[in-house]
């Protein structure tokens, strides 16, 4: 990583700043640290700050009333939370939870100094509306899925997205309900499914994928499911 007091070189979307607004948001942002498992902001808190992720990976995720939790989307080095970007431009408290997965590093830009860069930056106003248009096409597709998409497929993607090339993944049916946005129930027994047809194992906590062929087949089937 650079030096503390140029950070914003760890950032390749920060490139296009000029001079006045780098040094600008230099003298103005604060260094954050969190061990994995904090969490940074929860449902009903104040927006107080906008971060620039430099390192690791913060989960943001959504808690129903009967405790029913999905994950929104993950925030990764050089990427900003889109959740913050609303609450800070609104004024409003958070309606989503934050959580380090790993242990993180960031840059903190207080709401003062947000909203100053804001309105002077036309470079970092860019940086501001890119990185909010991704982040809201991919809550639409996620959407899109948890709303029409087949339990079946969306599992065999979720495997293997989390495989990252490897037999064997840590996660617990729970864990993969979270992601999914679905019931446990639902999970173990799709899980079950796919182990009865021979594409996987199922451990304690782990899962072994014995057919990422097939499983990589039935993440890209556009069957209907009846």
């Amino acid at each position: 990583m650079s030096l503390p007091d140029a950070w914003t070189n760890d950032v390749p979307a920060l490139s296009p700043l000029d001079d006045a607004t780098r040094k600008r948001l230099l003298a103005l942002a604060r260094p954050l640290a969190a061990p994995a498992g904090t969490r940074l902001f929860g449902e009903g808190s104040p927006c107080q700050a906008y971060l620039i992720l430099l390192s690791g990976t913060v989960r943001v995720q959504k808690v129903g009333e009967n405790g029913r939790e999905i994950v929104l989307y993950r925030v990764e080095a050089g990427e900003t939370c889109v959740v913050t970007t609303a609450c800070l431009m609104s004024g409003t408290d958070y309606d989503a939870e934050g959580v380090a997965e790993t242990a993180i590093e960031a840059q903190a830009l207080p709401m003062a100094g947000f909203r100053e860069l804001l309105a002077a930056s036309a470079p970092f106003r860019d940086f501001v509306f890119k990185a909010y248009a991704t982040r809201i096409s991919s809550l639409l597709m996620l959407i899109e899925e948890v709303a029409f998409g087949r339990i079946d497929q969306r599992l065999a993607a979720c495997l293997i997205g989390r495989s990252q090339g490897k037999a064997e993944i840590n996660a617990t049916h729970q864990e993969l309900a979270v992601e999914l946005g679905t019931a446990r129930e639902v999970v173990s027994r799709q899980l079950k499914e796919f182990e009865r047809q021979g594409w996987l194992r199922l451990g304690r906590g782990q899962i072994i994928l014995l057919a990422t062929d097939a499983l990589e087949s039935r993440a890209a089937s556009k069957t209907t499911a009846v």
